[in-house]
């Protein structure tokens, strides 16, 4: 979907899409409701959580499953991996780790139909190891 078919969604619904889209570490529903409740006193964590759902329904966001972590939500969709910083919580793109057509690999090798790519690293970020 579009930039564009969003100014078709409520105003609250597109300040979450851009909350997200435009936060570099992958927000928690906590941490985009947080930030948008300061301009945006109406809004409640409720309606958050629902649009942030309902995005990643839409395939507009992508959920981030870490073990032992708040879901994440990422409005970059295509397949690549994530690191969660064991030090920060930070999540970080992590991009041209997958091998180009890993999806067809499999299915063809094994015929399983891979519809989404998901793999995630834990450990110190670039910026956690800088400061030790």
């Amino acid at each position: 979907m579009t930039v564009t078919a969003i100014r078709k969604f409520s105003r609250q619904r597109e300040l979450i899409y851009n909350q997200v889209k435009d936060y570099p570490v992958h927000p928690t529903a906590e941490e985009v409701y947080t930030v948008l409740k300061k301009d945006h006193p109406t809004l409640s964590m409720g309606t958050v959580y629902r649009n942030l759902n309902l995005l990643s329904e839409m395939g507009m966001l992508r959920k981030i499953h870490i073990d032992n972590s708040p879901e994440r939500f990422d409005a970059r969709t295509d397949s690549h991996c994530h690191l969660l910083c064991v030090q920060c919580g930070r999540v970080f793109d992590i991009v041209g780790v997958l091998p180009e057509g890993i999806e067809n690999r499999v299915f063809e090798r094994h015929g399983h139909l891979v519809t989404e790519t998901a793999l995630n690293f834990k450990g110190i970020c670039r910026n956690c190891a800088e400061d030790k």
